[in-house]
């Protein structure tokens, strides 16, 4: 028996704009969507067109006020191949949270709070 990723799933207030910050801070893009019947909620399934793993936004209809994190101890990772390119430009839109220079890498925030690191694809 094996088991393997298939996505991980993070709840957001305002989908476009979540989708929205995906793709232009990590250039993931839209790889299928499902909308509930009655419309209380839409899954949107981001790729990195690279690997099979998946990030699912999920958005219902009837959440006003905004998830509690918690002590947000969670996130997601990822690699990226141009990591000075990638800060600088994560720089500029003002969405690092956190460096941490001696372990050489950070983390961005998305528009809920979610925390993604980014490391260095090849060290």
């Amino acid at each position: 028996m094996m088991f393997a990723f298939a996505h991980n799933n993070i709840n957001v207030l305002d989908l476009e704009r979540s989708a929205a910050f995906y793709r232009e801070a990590l250039g993931l893009r839209e790889a299928r969507r499902k909308t509930a019947d009655d419309g209380s909620f839409i899954l949107v399934f981001l790729s990195d067109g690279i690997t099979p793993h998946q990030l699912e936004l999920t958005w219902l209809r009837d959440r006003k006020e905004p998830y509690n994190l918690g002590d947000n101890e969670f996130h997601l990772a990822v690699m990226v191949d141009d990591f000075e390119g990638a800060r600088a430009r994560h720089k500029e839109r003002g969405v690092v949270c956190y460096e941490n220079e001696k372990m050489g890498i950070y983390f961005i925030e998305d528009p809920d709070g979610y925390w993604v690191e980014i490391v260095p694809g090849k060290r």
